[in-house]
């Protein structure tokens, strides 16, 4: 699977859909989409990467970056790390767990509970 970013809205949420490898040669095309939604004005974001079956560290710096640029604009950043990856864990879901860095993302099973529910806990 060829990676790829699509867009979209969902009321004031921005999402963008990501699939495939998330790594040191993919991650800067979504840091440049994760800037170019910021630039536009679109400060609440849903990243959905239930499509997504490797992260390597240099995936994660784009995730922390984005979480970092979003909050210095007073927004919200959400994940999609659907539920499947719970107990036997998505690919990415076990990365930020063993990096420890999980904790810092608000994480929802779909794309209707990130736009509409509030945040479930680390």
């Amino acid at each position: 699977m060829a990676f790829k970013v699509t867009g979209g809205e969902e009321g004031e949420w921005s999402v963008l859909q990501v699939a495939g490898e998330l790594d040191l040669v993919t991650s800067p095309a979504l840091r440049q989409r994760v800037h170019e939604v910021v630039a536009e004005g679109r400060h609440d974001l849903v990243l959905d990467l239930s499509e997504v079956f490797f992260c390597d560290s240099s995936g994660v710096g784009v995730l922390v970056a984005a979480r970092r640029l979003i909050r210095s604009c007073q927004g919200r950043l959400r994940l999609i790390l659907p539920a499947r990856g719970g107990l036997d864990g998505s690919h990415v879901n076990r990365v930020l767990n063993a990096l420890g860095v999980r904790r810092l993302f608000d994480v929802y099973p779909d794309l209707a509970a990130a736009v509409h529910e509030e945040p479930l806990s680390a």
